[in-house]
């Protein structure tokens, strides 16, 4: 599941960010004025990585930490049972 959403993050990422340059590369401009949209438009799309791989990286944080306990409880058990 981890790769099969990974690889969903980053090609839609790369979808909107080549449909953006696409976008202003037919826009007539001047050439300073396309490059600061460029610019501006790229912060945005890592702005909006990096605030998707940090929820991701809470999401897993949380998930192992909800594992160890698990396992921690199921062995606590298991010790019990054995005594």
């Amino acid at each position: 599941m981890k790769t099969t959403t990974t690889k969903m993050i980053v090609g839609l990422a790369v979808a909107a960010a080549a449909g953006a340059a696409i976008g202003m590369l037919l826009a007539p401009e001047k050439g300073s004025e396309l490059q600061k949209k460029i610019r501006d438009g790229l912060k945005s799309v890592m702005d909006d990585m990096n605030s998707i791989l940090g929820a991701g990286k809470e999401i897993v944080e949380s998930t192992a930490s909800d594992a160890e306990e698990k396992m921690n409880e199921m062995s606590s058990n298991l010790h019990r049972i054995d005594n």
